[in-house]
C-alpha cells in the first residue's frame, strides 16, 4: 500500500487532467483545502505525538529545519507543493527545478510511511490535487507528452523510493528520529499554507470553511 497508493494518486491527477481538463478552479481549490486540513491534522494527531514520544531531545530543532528546507525548495518550485504553479506556456523542456523541487519533497514524505499508515492517507489525498494542477500546467505547455510522461514518472515514484529507504536498517533510532522531524516540519509549512493563505479580497470562504473541518473530522475518526 505505501508503494502503490502515492503512484495511483498521481495517476488519478493525471486522468482528471487530461480527460476532464479542469480550470484551477474552485473544486480544485476545495480539494486542496481539505487536503491541507486531512494532511495537517494526521500530522498533529497521530505523526507529532509519536515523534516527541522517542524522546529525542532534538525534535523541535529539527522540526523547524524542515521548515526551512520547504521554504528553500519553494523557491525552486515556486510553491508547486502548496498548488501554486506559474509555468511559461512557451517551455519545451522538462522545467528541471521543479521537478528536483518535488522530488525532494516527496521522497522526504515518503520516509516515514511504513510507520504511519494514516499519514498513507494523508499523503495521499494530498498528492491528488497537486498531481490535477501540475498536469494541467505541463499538458497546455509545449513541453512533449513524452516528456510530460517522464515528469510523471519521476514524480509520482519518489514518494515510494523514500518509503523504501525508511525501511531499511541503516539508520539508527536517533536518525531516524531526526529525519521524521524534518518530514513533520515540511508537512506543517506545506499544509498550513495550504489552509491559512489570505482567501480571494480577503473574505471569508463558508465553503473552504467547511471542507476544512470535514478533513479535520476525517482525520481525527482515523
Amino acid at each position: 500500500m505505501i508503494f502503490s497508493l502515492p503512484v495511483a494518486a498521481v495517476l488519478v491527477g493525471f486522468l482528471i487532467a487530461y480527460f476532464i481538463k479542469p480550470a484551477i478552479n474552485n473544486a480544485v481549490k476545495l480539494l486542496l483545502s481539505f487536503s491541507g486540513a486531512f494532511l495537517l491534522s494526521i500530522t498533529i494527531f497521530e505523526f507529532l505525538p509519536e515523534l516527541y514520544a522517542s524522546g529525542s531531545k532534538n525534535t523541535g530543532l529539527f522540526i523547524m529545519g524542515g521548515l526551512l528546507l520547504q521554504i528553500l525548495l519553494e523557491f525552486l518550485s515556486r510553491g508547486a507543493e502548496h498548488g501554486h504553479l506559474h509555468l511559461d506556456n512557451e517551455r519545451r523542456q522538462i522545467p528541471w527545478l521543479l521537478l528536483i523541487s518535488l522530488c525532494i519533497h516527496s521522497a522526504f514524505e515518503g520516509f516515514p510511511l511504513a510507520e504511519n499508515q494514516d499519514l498513507v492517507y494523508g499523503i495521499v489525498i494530498h498528492k491528488i490535487p497537486i498531481a490535477i494542477i501540475i498536469c494541467s500546467f505541463l499538458l497546455v505547455s509545449n513541453i512533449s507528452r513524452i516528456q510530460v510522461l517522464v515528469f510523471l514518472l519521476i514524480f509520482a515514484l519518489m514518494t515510494p523510493l523514500g518509503s523504501f529507504l525508511g525501511q531499511l536498517d541503516i539508520w539508527s533510532p536517533v536518525i531516524k528520529s531526526n529525519i521524521n522531524a524534518l518530514v513533520v516540519g515540511i508537512l506543517l509549512h506545506v499544509s498550513t499554507t495550504i489552509l491559512f493563505e489570505s482567501s480571494k479580497n480577503h473574505q471569508f470562504n463558508a465553503s473552504k470553511f467547511g471542507v476544512i473541518l470535514l478533513g479535520i473530522g476525517l482525520a481525527y475518526i482515523l
